[in-house]
């Protein structure tokens, strides 16, 4: 196995500053933070601490984000009303291009997974992809029902 496929790290330790687009914000003074944890091999993924004191503010999401709340608490709502109060231990999934308004009411600690989706021409080119290749397995598989054993 090739060495320097996997690596370990820790959430705890110094984040760093990563403030909050003052435009997004609507009540409060939110600090945030962040800590990188890793990249995928393709670049595509990245995975990230992220803390944030007391605060409402919208967030567009420029790419997918799964986070998973690991200390306090944020009510999510979405533009169309519905809401969401997330604690330790639960997940949300924000797809690229959606967007959400997030009240902190005193700390939040997540961990974020992002990915950036592919374009759509390279997601059809994928699925062409698979579709081929589940096409040539499939007929290796049924080719090799068709060659006599001997014993």
């Amino acid at each position: 196995m090739p060495k320097g496929l996997i690596k370990f790290g820790t959430s705890h330790g110094e984040l760093t500053p990563s403030p909050i687009n003052r435009e997004w914000i609507l009540e409060g003074d939110p600090i945030a933070r962040n800590k990188f944890l890793s990249r995928s091999v393709d670049g595509g993924g990245s995975t990230y601490i992220w803390d944030c004191t007391a605060g409402r503010f919208n967030w567009y999401y420029d790419i997918d984000e799964t986070v998973c709340v690991l200390q306090g608490s944020v009510l999510v709502k979405e533009h169309n009303g519905a809401s969401r109060l997330l604690q330790a231990g639960d997940t949300a999934y924000f797809a690229a291009g959606s967007s959400a308004e997030w009240t902190v009411e005193s700390y939040i600690r997540k961990v974020a997974f992002m990915h950036r989706p592919l374009p759509a021409s390279l997601l059809f080119a994928k699925k062409v992809y698979g579709g081929i290749r589940g096409i040539v397995r499939r007929g290796k598989q049924n080719a090799g029902d068709m060659v006599p054993t001997m014993f």
